[in-house]
């Protein structure tokens, strides 16, 4: 399981400035399924996160990529048409990544307002991705995905999120 994160960890959105990770706190929870660009394991997974973290969209939960080793230019470039549906963030240094002690990726964890975490899932897990989903549902009063869904990936190990 994830660990609370820095708060003061500077995030890159794919469009703007960096800022620190309290300011993404301020209103809602953050959903982030971590991905590592540079992995076949994390591209198999899109289709699958676009899918929970659309789900979440109409809920009081912002809800993100979050795209580690790469910056807010190569974020964009490996999640494509993904980035203008879904706010997108870039974790250079993988900086956030390692405040939050995650082993391995693609990762879902949420972070509640106050910056601790709620639950988190590694690897692609169907089993701990919908724990994590019902966590956030049972938070901000939303339905949950169905985990797994149709054309998902089968369950397989993620890679080392420090690269």
């Amino acid at each position: 399981m994830a660990t609370n994160p820095d708060l003061n960890i500077q995030i890159h959105p794919v469009s703007g400035d960096p800022r620190p990770l309290k300011e993404f706190l301020t209103n809602f929870p953050l959903a982030v399924v971590v991905l590592d660009p540079y992995t076949h394991e994390s591209s198999w997974i899109l289709n699958t996160a676009r899918r929970v973290l659309s789900n979440f969209r109409g809920a009081d939960v912002r809800v993100a990529y979050l795209v580690t080793g790469t910056d807010s230019e190569g974020a964009q470039k490996f999640l494509g048409p993904l980035a203008e549906e879904i706010f997108a963030l870039a974790d250079p240094e993988r900086t956030l990544v390692r405040s939050l002690e995650l082993s391995n990726v693609p990762a879902f964890v949420v972070l509640k307002q106050d910056g601790s975490v709620l639950d988190s899932a590694e690897n692609w897990d169907p089993e701990s991705w919908r724990r994590v989903a019902q966590e956030l549902s049972d938070l901000s009063s939303w339905s949950r995905p169905e985990l797994p869904g149709e054309g998902d990936p089968a369950p397989y190990a993620g890679t080392p999120s420090l690269g």
